[in-house]
């Protein structure tokens, strides 16, 4: 008799947050579970293999360049509205091609990243083409009705205030479990600061910000005058993180390089060790996306939160600065401020440090993968009880 669990992850490529907290469950299950077999599949290059690349790229034009339509969009949709029940009706996916996936994998449980393969898990249940258990993984710390479909059988959020509204949209309180968000398990862990500056050639005297968009690099066009004329009172070592917006870090460098200042800053595309790079530094400066700002809850790493675009971004922001774990800036002027008393006020930074600890976010995985198992009743491994990433973390 086979008694192993197939979990079939399925993610999108709109930004990268969907498919980082899909990695961090597929980890967490590698780590932990030897008895569970994870296949991660991008619905969008699945449903549609020929369109996904464009769509991707139109998306993030349109965030770029009008995200007051798409605050606008997103506001008038998060309720059950006329707009709302509208899109949900837009079935934008072939049913042969998921019903083609779950053949193809059959999975014990599916669980969803993406709020469009959250919808059409809902569908091909309410048509009855299949009846296995689905879950959906809110990578926000807010809600919206596109994560909410009546045939999903269990919600797993970051927050206890996303579950509590969660129940607002009529979803019943016990399908929906608190797990915090699930971040990969380097983010967990903790780091010889001193070694990583020294590894990556910083000084380990000087203050470091790290300075990142999001995994398609979406920093204000205003950030090297604010770098460059910002009145600190000793130089900072400023590492920029542009993701895979290569112009915009071919601009930086030619903006920069021309730059006469004292601070030292170093400009980087795509990295695949972001956790090295929060480890090392004092503070971040970042767009509010729900996997950045929970890596950054997970190291510890105090956050200043900059031009969230309005929606999602929004709603983490207000989450973070409730919780004292972040300040905001909204504009060029608020930033440098902000930056001045941050950078050099080590009492201020350890207060966003003290309150990052409340949000548990090094459990977020394995908290995730552990509710996941628990709603097929595979019990977890013996030993695995408690919170192994932040005894793990510790050594």
């Amino acid at each position: 008799m086979n008694n192993r669990v197939k979990l079939l992850l399925l993610t999108g490529s709109l930004g990268d947050g969907h498919r980082q907290a899909a990695q961090a469950i597929r980890e967490a299950a590698r780590h932990y579970r030897s008895d569970v077999d994870v296949e991660v599949v991008d619905y969008l290059e699945w449903t549609h293999p020929y369109l996904h690349t464009v769509g991707k790229y139109c998306y993030m034009q349109w965030v770029k360049s009008l995200p007051s339509v798409y605050g606008f969009l997103y506001s008038k949709t998060r309720g059950e509205t006329p707009w709302s029940h509208w899109f949900k009706k837009m079935r934008a996916f072939s049913t042969g091609r998921m019903l083609e996936l779950l053949d193809a994998v059959n999975p014990t449980v599916v669980v969803s990243t993406f709020p469009g393969a959250a919808a059409a898990m809902s569908y091909l249940k309410a048509c009855g083409l299949t009846k296995v258990t689905t879950m959906t993984v809110l990578t926000d710390y807010t809600d919206h009705s596109y994560w909410v479909h009546p045939y999903t059988d269990r919600y797993l959020v970051g927050a206890e205030q996303v579950k509590q509204r969660l129940i607002r949209h009529r979803v019943p309180a016990d399908r929906i479990v608190v797990t915090g968000i699930p971040v990969r398990l380097p983010f967990t862990r903790t780091y010889d600061r001193r070694a990583l500056r020294n590894k990556y050639g910083l000084d380990p005297a000087i203050p470091t910000v790290l300075v990142m968009g999001g995994g398609y690099g979406l920093i204000g066009r205003q950030l090297p005058s604010v770098l460059q004329t910002a009145a600190f009172s000793a130089p900072v070592q400023f590492i920029l993180v542009c993701g895979r917006n290569d112009k915009l870090r071919q601009k930086l460098e030619e903006e920069l390089g021309r730059a006469k200042t004292p601070h030292r800053i170093a400009v980087t595309g795509y990295v695949d060790h972001v956790h090295e790079l929060m480890a090392l530094s004092d503070m971040i400066v970042t767009k509010p996306g729900g996997i950045t700002v929970s890596e950054a809850l997970a190291q510890e790493l105090p956050m200043l939160l900059y031009k969230p675009i309005p929606g999602q971004e929004q709603d983490n922001a207000a989450y973070l600065v409730g919780l004292g774990a972040a300040m905001e800036a909204r504009d060029t002027d608020e930033l440098k401020r902000r930056l001045q008393l941050l950078v050099h006020n080590e009492s201020v930074l350890m207060k966003l440090k003290r309150n990052m600890r409340s949000a548990g976010a090094k459990q977020g995985a394995y908290c995730t993968l552990a509710a996941i198992l628990d709603m097929d009743e595979a019990p977890l491994a013996a030993g695995s009880s408690g919170v192994p990433y932040l005894e793990e973390a510790s050594g």
